[in-house]
């Protein structure tokens, strides 16, 4: 596959080098359990400190790191989020 090819494929992969936590997915990005079960009140407050733990695209435990300026967290599948 030529170079231009994967970057375009890369590039098109929701979550793909995405700075902001994902909304709107079918799953909580804190707890992942189905964000159409209820508002998640519990879990957005926590949000507001704490970076997500579940890709909200598909599910998946994410690798977490938070450091003094911020934190990341990567899902195999769908890449990383920053904040």
């Amino acid at each position: 596959m030529p170079t231009g090819e994967r970057a375009a494929d890369a590039a098109s992969r929701p979550g793909r080098g995405q700075t902001a936590p994902t909304a709107g997915g079918p799953w909580c990005d804190r707890c992942g359990e189905a964000a159409a079960t209820g508002p998640h009140v519990g879990c957005a407050a926590a949000r507001a400190l704490e970076p997500p733990r579940y890709c909200a695209h598909c599910r998946r435990r994410m690798k977490v790191q938070v450091l003094p300026v911020g934190w990341s967290a990567v899902c195999v599948e769908h890449g990383e989020l920053r904040g």
